[in-house]
């Protein structure tokens, strides 16, 4: 018996969404993104804006997006509590 592995490429799709990647960076949109790892079944993609409408045209117009790639995606709003960049920083117990 044969063994048949499936290679995938993304080539210019890669590409093409690494350039939107940093085009967001550039304008100070994204702030950090990456894939999961174990198993490597998704990404996510943190945008700092004033709505939600700057991460959903980002992912509208992916190429990934665009050519079904990316089948499945949604924008949530993250409340960030903790950490030096959070946006609404806890008052932590014992500091000031």
């Amino acid at each position: 018996m044969s063994m048949f592995r499936i290679i995938w490429s993304v080539g210019a799709l890669r590409d093409a969404h690494l350039k939107r990647i940093a085009g967001a960076m550039e304008r100070g949109e994204l702030f950090i993104g990456g894939a999961f790892a174990d198993p490597a079944d998704g990404a996510m993609i943190v945008f700092t804006a004033d709505t939600p409408a700057v991460a959903e045209e980002f992912a509208r117009a992916d190429p990934y997006v665009r050519e079904g790639l990316v089948t499945k995606w949604w924008v949530r709003e993250w409340t960030t509590v903790v950490g030096k960049d959070a946006a609404q920083p806890l008052q932590m117990p014992g500091t000031r």
